[in-house]
């Protein structure tokens, strides 16, 4: 007999093994915690592993500002083979010999440091009428889509030998890095494809707080959930501030405050004891409005 699920709050930091979806990996450890509810925060592809943030509960509600973030990948770019979906799952389109030297590669790299203006690739889940694009691409169908701007904070070559460019990429949210190893071996004159690819940071979370599937399945309850970080741990990054009891309830209940709050800025919102409240927004007038409650019960 199945056991009744139970809420869970919290973000488990998970290192998602290769050939994995992301929902397989999030479904496998919602039932090692027997949890009610849970998602993820950004998808990794089955090719890749790494850093998988799991939100369970009240975390799944600012899921957003991790979404947000920026995140920090290692890659391998195969050069010399170009493929249908520009990483190693497709079909093979060109193979071209390859003939670059380290000065070539550190100098293709640097044209993709900075603001750039990046294709997304047909094999996305980006929707055009309605329906993913990587159905239409199952499908030979090819359709125009609009570049969109990103930012690739650092673009670091890791390692070169033969055909096999590793390098270490940070960058914005909605970065395709198989676009990047693509674009870099069309910058080289041999094409690419990503072959490997492996998530070691998003926000503030980074590959050595994570843990394996296969850890957890040897733990005992307790030690499982000592793997969970708190709600407000997605929110690190933005600055705090403390109400008092009568404060605490108006913000608790959606009502604003009058704060000395900087405009357009978010904020962590704690009642007294560090009990987190939610974010609130600094708006017109030094005003706290609540963006995002935390609720004292699941809807």
């Amino acid at each position: 007999m199945a056991r009744t699920r139970r809420r869970v709050d919290g973000i488990l930091p998970l290192d998602k093994p290769t050939g994995m979806s992301s929902n397989a990996a999030l479904q496998a450890a919602r039932r090692m915690f027997n949890a009610e509810k849970a998602g993820h925060a950004g998808t990794l592809d089955p090719l890749a592993s790494g850093l998988l943030p799991v939100l369970f509960g009240q975390a799944a509600r600012f899921s957003g500002w991790l979404l947000d973030s920026d995140k920090c990948y290692l890659a391998s770019v195969q050069l010399g083979v170009t493929t249908e979906t520009a990483d190693a799952e497709g079909k093979v389109l060109e193979t071209r010999p390859v003939e670059v030297a380290i000065a070539q590669i550190d100098d293709a790299l640097a044209r993709f440091r900075g603001e750039i203006e990046q294709v997304p690739p047909m094999y996305s889940a980006l929707k055009r009428a309605g329906r993913p694009l990587y159905e239409l691409a199952r499908k030979g169908l090819t359709v125009e889509r609009a570049a969109r701007r990103i930012r690739i904070e650092r673009l670091d070559r890791i390692a070169f030998s033969g055909a096999r460019l590793e390098i270490r990429v940070a960058c914005s949210k909605g970065t395709y890095v198989r676009t990047l190893a693509e674009d870099i071996g069309r910058v080289l004159g041999c094409g690419a494809h990503l072959a490997g690819l492996r998530r070691i940071a998003a926000g503030r979370f980074g590959i050595e707080q994570a843990v394996t599937l296969d850890h957890l399945a040897r733990l005992d309850d307790d030690a499982r959930a000592g793997w969970l970080r708190p709600v407000d741990a997605l929110l690190a990054g933005l600055p705090e501030m403390e109400l008092d009891p009568a404060e605490s309830r108006r913000f608790a209940q959606g009502q604003g405050l009058v704060r000395a709050v900087a405009e357009g800025q978010d904020y962590r919102v704690y009642a007294r004891e560090r009990v987190f409240l939610g974010v609130g927004a600094g708006q017109p007038g030094g005003r706290l409005q609540p963006r995002r409650l935390v609720s004292v019960q699941e809807d």
